[in-house]
């Protein structure tokens, strides 16, 4: 039996991984993620809420390497690596 990678430095949803975990993990559908930069100053949160747990706090500028862009929300991993969602807005396309 394999350990499932830490999903706080390893994008994955039961709906999309990242590619580089294909063979690792089960998902729907997986995905390269894009390179795009933080437009304004945003939280990096755990989960598509304003409320949830902060990950981390993004600068203008900062890169997020972006698997899904949808419901006023971006999910990806942040410039440390780690993984969560930011408000829509915040992202540059």
């Amino acid at each position: 039996m394999s350990e499932l990678p830490d999903p706080a430095t390893h994008a994955y949803r039961q709906d999309l991984a990242d590619a580089a975990l294909a063979g690792r993990v089960i998902a729907s559908h997986y995905a390269e993620p894009l390179a795009r930069r933080i437009a304004v100053a945003a939280r990096l949160m755990k989960a598509p809420a304003d409320d949830a747990e902060l990950v981390s706090e993004l600068d203008a500028g900062e890169e997020l390497l972006m698997l899904d862009n949808s419901l006023g929300w971006a999910w990806g991993y942040g410039p440390d690596g780690r993984v969560g969602y930011v408000r829509s807005e915040a992202v540059r396309v």
